[in-house]
């Protein structure tokens, strides 16, 4: 029998979620397996991955062959490279303390180079926020000054004409007409009143 270590779909729609597992070659892609070696997260940013190292070391030992993406996986992980160390320290190439150490320092490099992304994309996260904020902040202040534009046009519309041309123009019609009054001769009224 050969044995696969591969990827076993779990999640819901849209949202997959893997366990990293050893299984039959034969065996469906969802169904029975050997051994549950890890979980593999790709909905976070970077994807979360748990691996038991010893685990998936026995099995590439006991000859399992990882599929391209599990194969990616385990390299990631640092199983591969403890593959090869221990085939190393079996031809007598190393020593165990020789290949523990190379193990620890590429595994704390690693831990580096991920935490060093994290912090990344921390800060491109708060820079494209604060971007946000300032484009928002400007996009309400030009929105006050039109709003305080048309409030003043609005009163500017409401308040009525300057009133002096008007007053001008009636004190002269009015002037006129006493000039008229005063140039026309009184009336006097000829007519007698009888006493009874």
């Amino acid at each position: 029998m050969s044995v696969k270590i591969r990827l076993q779909r779990h999640g819901k729609k849209g949202k997959p979620f893997y366990w990293v597992v050893a299984a039959d070659a034969r065996s469906k892609r969802d169904g029975k397996y050997l051994e549950k070696i890890g979980t593999y997260n790709p909905n976070t940013n970077p994807a979360t991955i748990e691996l038991d190292l010893d685990s998936a070391v026995k099995w590439l030992h006991n000859g399992a062959q990882p599929t391209d993406t599990a194969k990616a996986i385990l390299s990631y992980k640092g199983a591969l490279l403890k593959h090869h160390l221990d085939g190393g320290i079996r031809k007598g190439a190393l020593t165990q303390e020789q290949a523990d150490a190379k193990l620890a320092a590429w595994l704390e490099a690693k831990a580096g180079k991920v935490d060093s992304k994290k912090e990344g994309l921390t800060k491109a996260q708060a820079d494209a926020k604060t971007k946000a904020i300032k484009a928002e902040q400007a996009v309400n202040a030009k929105r006050l000054a039109a709003a305080a534009q048309a409030e003043a046009d609005l009163i500017a519309a409401n308040t009525p004409a300057p009133v002096e041309e008007e007053v001008v123009e009636v004190e002269a019609a009015a002037e006129a007409e006493v000039a008229e009054v005063e140039e026309t001769p009184a009336v006097e009224d000829n007519t007698e009143t009888t006493e009874a």
